[in-house]
């Protein structure tokens, strides 16, 4: 990383650590938390006001992001969501209830104050199936294929490593997976240098990507089905937008075998394929290749 890119993240991390500090430090007045001061197109007012109601005053004085991502996501129970820079942990908590006790909600930040703050939500909340991560969006701490749904809002503009993020994104989806993000987009007419004229980098404009610059970024990772659409202006040319898009579904490779019966090739059921899983439960399927013989393993 280089040093500007280095300065870049650390100024993002003072602002969004002094952001979690000033929240916390109002949850103990006499008045409660106050929203943090942000422009009119940001922050909680994007909630409905029953999901802010039902949510811990602190969790929604935090937001700071420029949409509502759990619910352009249209969760289903039973799903496991990934919400890059959590922050105090709104979207967590929403998408906690939309995929239900079966589901889970991760919430990853690289903020030690965000993260207490978020935490300290989550008990409040009494929310059982939400977990917070320390890390950064461009090195995500989670096993590859394991999460249906990837949400953020407002912070991939952030980046500034934008292809790593999108890399990332589609390493930890499972195949069929699928993100729903909100951010900030610019106008593909404008010029890096007129969307920094518009605003600074941790305010979400001067990192932002146009919209073909945001295409181009999810279909190099390996995306499909793109779509971006803008919800709101922020600025002159710049919009918020909901960016949807989704992993390939496996594809098994073509079975050149003359035995096409179902018995398991290699000890593994669907061998050589991304959905291969061994024949014997107790067995793993590196295991059972190794001892069939197996010329595929890799």
């Amino acid at each position: 990383m280089s040093d500007q890119s280095t300065d870049l993240r650390e100024t993002v991390r003072q602002r969004y650590a002094a952001a979690a500090v000033k929240v916390s430090e109002g949850g103990a007045a006499c008045c409660g938390p106050q929203p943090i001061e942000v422009d009119e197109n940001f922050g909680s007012t994007l909630y409905a006001v029953d999901e802010r109601e039902t949510l811990p005053a602190e969790a929604v004085a935090a937001s700071l992001g420029c949409g509502n991502p759990s619910a352009v996501a249209e969760l289903r129970k039973g799903e496991r969501v990934l919400d890059l820079g959590s922050g105090g942990g709104i979207d967590v908590l929403l998408s906690a209830r939309r995929v239900g006790r079966t589901g889970k909600a991760y919430g990853l930040d690289m903020t030690d104050e965000m993260l207490a703050l978020a935490l300290a939500n989550a008990e409040k909340a009494g929310a059982k199936n939400v977990e917070f991560l320390k890390g950064t969006i461009e090195a995500i701490p989670l096993p590859a294929n394991t999460i249906d749904v990837v949400i953020s809002n407002c912070v991939i503009n952030l980046s500034t490593d934008k292809p790593a993020v999108f890399a990332e994104t589609y390493r930890v989806l499972r195949p069929g997976g699928r993100i729903g993000v909100s951010d900030v987009v610019a106008d593909d007419s404008l010029t890096p240098t007129q969307r920094g004229e518009r605003g600074d980098y941790v305010g979400c404009i001067a990192g932002a990507l146009s919209f073909e610059e945001y295409r181009a970024g999810l279909e190099a990772a390996g995306f499909t089905g793109v779509e971006i659409v803008p919800t709101h202006p922020v600025a002159d040319g710049m919009h918020s937008a909901i960016v949807r898009a989704s992993k390939p579904a496996a594809t098994p490779l073509p079975d050149t075998r003359t035995d096409t019966s179902a018995d398991p090739c290699c000890g593994v059921h669907a061998c050589c394929t991304e959905v291969e899983t061994s024949a014997e439960p107790t067995v793993s399927v590196s295991a059972a290749k190794a001892a069939s013989g197996c010329g595929c393993q890799s």
